[in-house]
């Protein structure tokens, strides 16, 4: 589930639930980016990443959507896209992704909420300058199943960075 910020093209958050099913590897990674049919003001074309020396960056990650050729394929679309410096897409981000993976199969099932910060006078990218770059993203993680209910929220800057992921934790309600 997302909602669809049009003013700087991506979304506002993401919500999902992972889950051991879901981590079972049934199809290949796509990595063919497209537009979100169901964003009825049309998603920004992914022509707007092209030599802006940012990532597309995933905000639910593709290696959560393993289990089906169709969840693959949904989170590809630019609605799930944002763009995301590469030391810090390919590095503390992924690795927070790897982390939160690892936490799914010791607790069965997590929902996850993560987005970049949107705010105005973010600068944008694009031939059109309609993406707007986040400074910081966060992601929420909760544990609701019984017996212990558990939460952790994070918070990062959109750069590299060598510190451990446990350096970017926060409360949820800080978040």
């Amino acid at each position: 589930t997302l909602s669809y910020n049009e003013q700087h093209e991506q979304a506002n958050w993401v919500a999902y639930t992972l889950t051991t099913d879901m981590l079972k590897k049934v199809v290949k990674r796509s990595n063919y980016f497209k537009c979100d049919p169901l964003v009825k003001t049309k998603s920004v074309s992914t022509n707007e990443y092209k030599k802006s020396g940012y990532d597309r960056g995933h905000l639910v990650p593709a290696a959560d959507m393993l289990f089906s050729k169709t969840s693959m394929k949904e989170s590809f679309y630019t609605s799930n896209i944002s763009p995301q410096e590469p030391g810090f897409n390919r590095g503390i981000w992924k690795v927070l992704e790897s982390r939160i993976r690892k936490w799914v199969i010791a607790d069965e099932q997590l929902y996850i909420v993560t987005a970049g910060v949107l705010k105005e006078g973010l600068p944008k990218i694009g031939n059109k300058e309609l993406v707007s770059v986040p400074e910081y993203y966060y992601k929420v993680v909760l544990d609701y199943k019984t017996p212990e209910l558990k939460g952790i929220g994070f918070v990062f800057p959109n750069k590299k960075s060598n510190e451990d992921i446990s350096h970017f934790a926060v409360t949820i309600d800080s978040v």
